[in-house]
């Protein structure tokens, strides 16, 4: 690369991120639609807080059921309740990985407002939203709902800021950026309900010892 092109790329990165921070100041501020957006973002995460709750009240009471049907060698009873626990941890996986993925967005989201480094913030966070979206269509209709929102509003803040830079950013789920939050998020709650749940009894063993 000669001295010229060097020169003409680092003056436009500047100019870039001169017109980054102004996108940040106003005239119609981003700061504060960001700030809203990472609100909405601490709400959804408290209300999955909240369902994780509720899930493992739920996940002690069937696991009792599980142990005490298993004890009594009934063992059509305790496979319906295994079915059941299987369920309710494969539920609780959902919300926690979910959880823990807004939680990496949310955080890099408040840092945004000061760094101004927003193709590489909010553009994966666009992708994560999407994919937690997915995830929790099923277990929390309400929850997909909320972040369709958040998604739409990180979305527009996206477009904004291509308009007053003049650059088009790239928001895909699939992502490079969004796949490896996703898959940090999934590792950290495998290790943790792995090591939170009690295993749960198996007939066969208590069978064969009885």
């Amino acid at each position: 690369m000669s001295k010229f092109e060097k020169q003409w790329k680092q003056q436009e990165k500047e100019s870039f991120s001169k017109k980054t921070k102004e996108a940040i100041r106003g005239p119609k501020p981003l700061k504060p639609q960001i700030q809203k957006a990472t609100q909405q973002l601490v709400a959804e995460i408290n209300r999955l807080d909240a369902a994780m709750s509720r899930l493992k009240q739920r996940e002690n009471a069937i696991f009792r059921k599980t142990v005490s049907a298993v004890q009594a060698h009934d063992q059509e009873t305790s496979k319906a309740y295994s079915n059941e626990l299987a369920e309710i941890r494969k539920m609780q996986k959902i919300v926690t990985q979910s959880k823990i993925a807004l939680e990496q967005i949310t955080t890099r989201l408040q840092t945004v407002t000061d760094i101004g480094d927003f193709a590489a913030t909010i553009a994966p966070a666009i992708g994560v939203i999407k994919n937690v979206r997915t995830s929790l269509g099923q277990a929390m209709p309400d929850a997909e709902s909320a972040l369709g929102e958040i998604g739409a509003q990180l979305t527009s803040i996206m477009t904004d800021v291509g308009q007053i830079t003049g650059t088009t950013f790239y928001t895909s789920e699939t992502s490079e950026e969004a796949q490896k939050i996703l898959a940090e998020a999934a590792a950290i709650a495998e290790k943790r309900m792995n090591e939170s749940l009690p295993e749960v009894p198996t007939g066969e063993a208590s069978y064969s010892s009885g």
